[in-house]
């Protein structure tokens, strides 16, 4: 039988990196609260019948987001043969809250005490041998991230829990208090089992809905609950709060010294630059040019170059291309493996070196700390357009991948405020995107150094403007909800976790690239390959055919045939061509396949005698004004499959859903138009319809970003800063 040990914590205690380190696991670890949005299992290092659970970050065992339902319904209802207590060392007091709470579950529980080294540099020291006595559970110090005493807490987790012993908490309220819970707990007698009296006891007395909903026969406590407000003149759920809180307090001073002399902290120090209110935004948007200038146009651009025009263009394709030929495999059947397959399939890939130097950046950023500063930073701006910083912090998950972005919006609280998080969330630039921003700013534009922080911000404004317009109508009308967050200690990146998270986020991109887009070429290729010639379907020949003859040649597959009747819908966009119709249709299904797609109508796979990739052709396809207005549209657009399912199912309602695809598809297509039609007259190009129906949607636009709000109001919060705080 296998021994089951949960790992449960607040947020930022590092739950996640011990986590990694006891099982080998490849989660991802960040420093923000929602990471871990779902409950998380492997196998212990050396231990194979002890499976270890990563529970989401939880401040209380008061459920009010979906993740903190995620721990409490799963400590409750599955009940771990034992618990281990992440416990930041450097903020114990904030921390021992839950603790309190863990240890009236009737669990066997270990508290570690994590961040040791930061404890130590900082000269505070907490007395575990007298944490232990008071709180009548075994107090372990442990450094997550650099592995000290990880292994001896989980040795001693296993021994715990496999003497199925249950230690009663030493902790105890005031004797009224007690007196109270006491007649409460016996009501509970043969409802609830022995070890969970007092816990659903506490529970009742918090007014808890949900713990009474999930009892049998829930006990009728409103006399005890009026006995105990009339005892301390307050509501019962308060009295609850300050008891545990007054315990809290009285243990502190034997059990911990603090090093009263310290200075400000290095934290501290920077955050009164980069979280500076003038500065902040500034700082934010260098950090963010310099991450995307390295890693699209410089650094990236220098590998993504070897990629596709060595490796695929000079070694693969035709390394493949004479194999099958000297085997004698049939034409259709070569042209579907390098034509179809390699090509598609490599034009992706060679874009997977610049992700995975975007991805290395975004990890240290995330590792070191300042990505929690910039969800804070946000904070200001979300909080006046009717979001919280908390509605950032998907879209920072989302930098990876849209799919776990939608889902870490169940960190908020607030139902409309996390509908309008899921709308917003893919807006803003993901992995898969990435090789098209590349593609584009190559392309069109010769690698300029600003079309890729201009995407990244281009999603920004996007969200921003949007939770402008939506909070002004009835559906997301409402005041904010308070975001509330550590900002935790900045420190230096481990090597280990930032490879980590690279090649995790870079792997996803690689194994899709090996399914659904390997299987989206196929069928490109297929509908590009084949088509009517003299009133006969069949496999179309275009050996030899350049310019005009290879386009009018294309123009009779079955491709060509489909992209023309949906072409028109695009033509105001700048990009009316069935070939580009059909590579944004086929960005549905996976976003990586717009460029694969276009690997296979332009060639960008193969190299030309100089080397050079045959970027020309897409270049000669659109104009800057219509290039800028397809990147913009597949930014802003519905999502790939796989977002639009995870969209659908944290909706879980169909007409919600169809209203976030509708928006994003609209708003895209609103934004593309008038980027093409001003950009347009900006350059030269004339004045006409398109002209004045985008200065129209210009108009209308910014009146609904700036008419009065009607149906909500502003709530001012001050957020402060805790980073350090002792």
């Amino acid at each position: 039988m296998s021994v089951k040990i949960a790992l449960a914590g607040n947020p930022n205690s590092g739950k996640t990196t011990l986590f990694n380190a006891l099982t080998g696991s490849n989660q991802f670890v960040g420093n923000w609260p929602g990471v871990t949005v779902e409950k998380k299992e492997g196998k212990l290092k050396g231990h194979k019948d002890v499976v270890i659970m990563d529970l989401p970050g939880i401040y209380s065992l008061s459920p009010y987001t979906l993740e903190e339902v995620v721990a409490r319904n799963y400590l409750i209802g599955e009940r771990p043969d034992a618990i281990i207590n992440i416990v930041d060392g450097t903020n114990i007091e904030r921390n021992l809250y839950l603790t309190t709470q863990i240890m009236e579950l009737g669990i066997p529980v270990i508290m570690a005490v994590n961040m040791a080294d930061l404890l130590e540099k900082n000269g505070d020291k907490i007395h575990l041998n007298k944490l232990s006595e008071k709180l009548g559970c075994e107090v372990v110090s442990i450094s997550a991230l650099k592995g000290t005493g990880i292994k001896e807490a989980a040795e001693k987790a296993v021994k715990l829990a496999n003497a199925r012993k249950v230690i009663e908490p030493a902790h105890e309220f005031s004797a009224k208090a007690e007196e109270i819970i006491s007649a409460v707990e016996n009501r509970l007698t043969g409802i609830v089992p022995a070890e969970q009296e007092r816990f659903f006891a506490i529970k009742l007395l918090e007014k808890d809905d949900k713990i009474a909903s999930q009892m049998k026969s829930a006990p009728d406590v409103s006399a005890e609950i009026k006995e105990m407000e009339d005892a301390f003149d307050d509501d019962t759920e308060s009295i609850i709060t300050n008891e545990r809180y007054v315990y809290i307090s009285s243990i502190i001073g034997d059990c911990v010294t603090k090093n009263r002399a310290k200075e400000m902290s290095t934290s501290d120090k920077i955050d009164r630059i980069v979280t500076n209110r003038w500065l902040a935004l500034p700082i934010f948007a260098v950090i963010m040019w310099i991450v995307y200038y390295v890693s699209v146009t410089t650094v990236g651009s220098i590998l993504t170059d070897w990629t596709n025009d060595t490796l695929f263009g000079e070694w693969i394709i035709p390394a493949a291309q004479s194999f099958f030929e000297g085997i004698g495999c049939a034409d259709w059947l070569t042209g579907l493996i390098v034509d179809g397959i390699i090509s598609g399939v490599g034009a992706v890939l060679g874009f997977v070196p610049q992700m995975l130097v975007l991805f290395f950046f975004l990890a240290i950023l995330e590792s070191c700390g300042y990505m929690a500063r910039v969800a804070f930073i946000m904070d200001r701006i979300f909080r006046k357009f009717g979001l919280s910083g908390k509605s950032f912090i998907p879209m920072l998950i989302g930098t990876g991948c849209g799919v776990p972005g939608v889902m870490a919006s169940r960190t908020i609280e607030n139902d409309r405020d996390r509908k309008m998080t899921i709308m917003t969330t893919t807006f803003i630039p993901c992995g898969a995107k990435l090789p098209i921003i590349a593609l584009i700013a190559g392309a069109i534009f010769n690698g300029a150094s600003w079309v890729a922080p201009s995407a990244y911000f281009v999603g920004i404004a996007a969200i921003i403007c949007s939770g402008i317009i939506l909070k002004k109508t009835k559906m997301f009308a409402g005041d904010p909800a308070p975001f509330v967050m550590e900002l935790p200690a900045y420190h230096m990146p481990t090597a280990g976790n930032v490879l980590r998270s690279m090649w995790e986020r870079g792997w996803s991109f690689i194994k899709k690239a090996g399914t659904i887009i390997t299987l989206s070429t196929i069928v490109v290729w297929f509908l590009l390959n084949f088509g009517w010639v003299n009133g006969h379907f069949g496999m179309l020949n275009f050996d030899g055919l350049e310019g005009a003859a290879m386009e009018a040649a294309q123009a009779e597959c079955i491709l060509a045939k489909i992209g023309n009747l949906i072409a028109w819908i695009f033509t105001p966009l700048g990009w009316g061509n069935w070939k580009m119709a059909v590579a944004a249709i086929t960005g549905l299904v996976a976003k990586e396949n717009v460029v694969g797609t276009f690997g296979q109508l332009f060639g960008f796979a193969e190299v030309a005698e100089d080397g050079t990739e045959i970027w020309g052709q897409l270049a000669g396809s659109m104009t800057v004004a219509a290039g800028y207005s397809f990147l913009v549209f597949n930014l802003l657009c519905a999502p790939c499959f796989a977002a639009m399912g995870a969209i659908k199912r944290e909706m879980n309602n169909a007409k919600w859903f169809w209203f976030a695809i509708g928006y994003q598809c609209g708003l895209a297509y609103i934004v593309s138009l008038c980027i093409y039609q001003i950009g347009t007259l900006a350059m030269g190009g004339g004045f006409g319809i398109g002209t004045i129906v985008a200065f129209i949607l210009i108009l209308g636009f910014v009146y609904l970003l700036f008419r009065p709000y009607k149906e909500s109001k502003t709530l001012n919060v001050n957020v402060r800063s805790v980073a350090g705080a002792k």
